[in-house]
C-alpha cells in the first residue's frame, strides 16, 4: 500500500548548504559556533541573554528542540556545510505567528557573512513553507538598523507592512522598534524563492520537493 509523503522537512539541502533537525549530539559542535558568534548576535537576538551554556545545558535545549520538531510545534534547523563537518548556523521556521503561518528566522557564522549564505538558506526555507507546509503566508521580524537581515526579505520580494515601535526585547532587555515583512502565496509566485534549488527530504529520508 502506497503512503503519502508530508512534512515537517527533516533535512534540506541547497547548492551550498545543508539544514537538519538538530539532535542532542550536535551539542558540542552547536556550543562552539554559538561561543564564536556570540558578541555578533547579541546585539540583534534576544536568546542570548541566556548564553553562554553548558554542554550539559545545551543537551537539554536541544533534546526539547528536537521534541517540538517531531511534535510539529516549531521547526529550528542547524545549518551546516555540505559534508555536516561544521555547523555555521541557524534558521527556523516558527508557529508563534499563527496557525497555517510561519515566522522565518536564521543566522549565518560571522566568518561567513556577505557570501549570499543567509539568502540561500532563507530562499530554500521560504520554498519548504509554501510548498511543504501549505502556509498561507511568511513573515520575517528584524530590527530597523540590522541592514543585512532586512534586505534578504525584500530581496526575496517581501513586502514591508509595518515597523512596531518598542516591540521587542533586547540580549539587555532594552525595547527596539521591529520590522515586519509578509510573503503571500500571490506574492510567492513572483519570488525568487521559488526558483531555489532545493532538495527537501522528511523523517525517514522521503524526497518532499
Amino acid at each position: 500500500m502506497s503512503q503519502s509523503k508530508c512534512g515537517p522537512a527533516y533535512r534540506i539541502e541547497t547548492p551550498r548548504l545543508l539544514a537538519r533537525c538538530l539532535n542532542p549530539d550536535d551539542a558540542e559542535m552547536f556550543c562552539e559556533t554559538i561561543d564564536e558568534n556570540l558578541s555578533h548576535l547579541r546585539p540583534w537576538m534576544s536568546w542570548t541573554r541566556h548564553e553562554p551554556r553548558s554542554l550539559d545545558e545545551r543537551v537539554e535545549r536541544l533534546r526539547q528542540l528536537r521534541s517540538y520538531f517531531d511534535q510539529g510545534r516549531d521547526f529550528v534547523y542547524g545549518i551546516f556545510d555540505p559534508e555536516e563537518s561544521r555547523l555555521i548556523g541557524a534558521a527556523g521556521l516558527q508557529t508563534r505567528v499563527g496557525r497555517r503561518a510561519r515566522e522565518l528566522a536564521y543566522w549565518i557564522h560571522r566568518d561567513l557573512t556577505g557570501k549570499g549564505l543567509a539568502s540561500e538558506m532563507t530562499a530554500a526555507l521560504v520554498r519548504v513553507a509554501f510548498e511543504v507546509d501549505d502556509v498561507e503566508r511568511v513573515e520575517i521580524h528584524c530590527p530597523p538598523r540590522n541592514v543585512a537581515s532586512r534586505a534578504i526579505p525584500e530581496k526575496l520580494g517581501f513586502q514591508h507592512e509595518a515597523t512596531l515601535r518598542r516591540r521587542r526585547s533586547t540580549a539587555e532587555g532594552h525595547h527596539r522598534d521591529l520590522m515586519i515583512w509578509t510573503l503571500f502565496p500571490w506574492d510567492y509566485r513572483k519570488s525568487p524563492a521559488r526558483q531555489a534549488q532545493v532538495r527537501a527530504y522528511d523523517a525517514i529520508g522521503r524526497s518532499l520537493l
